[in-house]
């Protein structure tokens, strides 16, 4: 039995199902998504200025956080600066009223890293509060006129 020699078709590849299926991915993922919009603040931490008033070195608390979270109590009596064992509200609160030696008229200063977690400084404020130093103030950095933003 012979066959007839038929001439070979040139093979085309059919498109049409293609663009179906690539426009039906496209109205599932348009339909899907969810499009919100994120808007970036930019804060500009505050500078001191250079004739702000300096507070005596006998009537300051001073609390120094690490960028790690770690605290380190000065006392107005005290040279250097005592780091604490642990982090908890209660080590905290002894080592601020041990600084402190009784006395509830003391400049509270926080002087934390700029990498230092939120939460470490709220609980210090909160810890200064519940002792009843009222008067906290944070410690800033002079500005040398350079760009501090990167």
């Amino acid at each position: 039995m012979r066959f007839t020699d038929r001439t070979e078709e040139e093979l085309q590849i059919n498109l049409t199902p293609l663009i179906d299926v690539v426009f039906l991915l496209l109205i599932f993922f348009m339909v899907s998504t969810t499009f919100s919009k994120e808007s970036q603040l930019r804060i500009q931490l505050p500078e001191a200025s250079v004739d702000s008033e300096r507070t005596q070195g006998d009537n300051l608390l001073e609390i120094n956080i690490g960028s790690d979270g770690q605290y380190a109590i000065r006392g107005p009596t005290e040279d250097k600066a005592k780091q604490l064992a642990n982090t908890t509200p209660q080590s905290l609160r002894r080592a601020l009223k041990l600084a402190a030696g009784g006395r509830a008229d003391l400049i509270t200063v926080i002087r934390a890293d700029r990498r230092t977690p939120h939460e470490a400084v709220i609980r210090a404020m909160d810890t200064s509060r519940r002792l009843g130093y009222t008067n906290v103030t944070f410690a800033t950095q002079q500005d040398d006129g350079k760009d501090q933003s990167k």
